[in-house]
């Protein structure tokens, strides 16, 4: 048998050669180099602003109406990070928190915690794995048939989007698309539109947060068809490009926010519902996880010193930011906290693209939708 010692040395040495290769990968560098100017570019743009030379917007925030009744605030990704921070922060501001997540201990765990913070929270968990397409669809009657059950109006005043991965290694869903893919986008452009009849029905204005990154700047060019939306050309290649889908999975949320915003504009039943992209910067969450341990407590050591590192009630600002927003705070981008917006990269704003995605998007939901009412 071998000592104690001998395994330790082994472990250790297994460890250092998955550093290594891990920071010998393309993927490595393109974070290490490329996400690092994207932030810094977005933190340029704010110092413009102080400055002045750049035109500044700013919005404070206001509280739902509840005259009426409690509006109901859903959240994805919620048992842990920026999710959890967003509903203890929106349970303080009379929304009924529905916590939406992939484990029971977790979503118990992280309600427990909120009622701790929040003795008079309203908190509903339901368990749903975004990244599987029949989850989804069946929280959707789900959340219906609770709504009726507990003799509430049937609407949702509020969806933040922000469940999403960071997958180091490819993995597949059932139905074959890239598990980042399907966390980061589909699954959010696929919830969004099950729930987007509760949202138009809502007598008060209501709001879609989708939660992207300042890694959408480093999207210089892309190719926008199914087999890009369901990643499987990342899927493809030799090793597999983590960064790049990460990054091209936040960039497809983005358009799709603001591919959605003009949808609704053009729906006149729909005029009250609005949808803001929001970027809450670098936080350290457990994001980084498949990350070696080693590089990424090292980058949130050299952010740290940088004053770009925020803890999870620091970075939920600016998700809290959008969603308290006031109406005519439409088709802008939040960053940073206080209130701050700028501007996304050029290339979001790309029209064609966006029409592309919102094609791409709505075949695959149809036939997603399609599959589940057979089965």
């Amino acid at each position: 048998m071998r000592s104690p010692s001998a395994k330790k040395m082994g472990m250790s040495a297994k460890r250092l050669r998955e550093v290594l290769l891990f920071v010998c990968s393309v993927e490595f560098w393109r974070m290490a180099v490329l996400w690092s100017i994207a932030l810094i570019t977005s933190y340029f743009q704010l110092l413009l602003q102080s400055l002045h030379i750049q035109k500044s917007y700013s919005y404070p925030r206001r509280s739902p109406e509840t005259s009426a009744f409690r509006p109901v605030c859903i959240i994805t990704g919620a048992t842990s990070g920026l999710g959890a921070a967003a509903a203890r922060a929106l349970s303080k501001e009379s929304f009924t928190i529905v916590l939406v997540g992939r484990t029971p201990d977790a979503l118990s765990k992280t309600a427990a915690e909120i009622r701790k913070f929040n003795k008079e929270a309203h908190l509903k968990a339901f368990e749903v794995d975004i990244s599987d397409f029949r989850s989804i669809f069946h929280f959707k009657e789900s959340l219906q048939q609770w709504l009726q059950d507990s003799n509430m109006h049937p609407s949702v005043q509020l969806l933040i989007n922000n469940a999403g991965i960071l997958a180091t290694s490819p993995r597949k869903t059932a139905e074959g698309y890239d598990e980042m893919m399907a966390t980061n986008y589909i699954g959010a452009f696929c919830l969004t539109q099950l729930l987007l009849p509760l949202l138009i029905n809502s007598p008060v204005p209501s709001r879609i947060v989708n939660v992207t990154s300042f890694t959408h700047r480093t999207v210089g060019s892309m190719q926008v068809d199914r087999q890009a939306v369901e990643g499987k050309c990342f899927l493809r290649s030799k090793q597999y490009l983590f960064a790049q889908a990460y990054e091209y999975s936040k960039f497809c949320l983005l358009l799709f926010s603001y591919a959605l915003h003009r949808k609704i504009g053009l729906m006149e039943k729909a005029s009250h519902v609005s949808v803001i992209p929001a970027d809450p910067g670098v936080v350290k969450t457990n994001l980084m996880r498949e990350v070696p341990p080693f590089l990424s407590s090292l980058a949130f050591a050299v952010l740290k010193l940088m004053g770009l590192l925020q803890s999870p009630d620091d970075g939920v600002r600016s998700i809290i930011d959008a969603a308290l927003a006031p109406p005519e705070a439409l088709g802008v981008y939040f960053f940073s906290g206080n209130g701050r917006t700028i501007n996304s990269s050029p290339f979001s704003y790309n029209a064609k693209l966006a029409s592309e995605l919102w094609s791409a998007s709505c075949d695959l939901f149809t036939e997603l939708e399609l599959a589940y009412k057979e089965s």
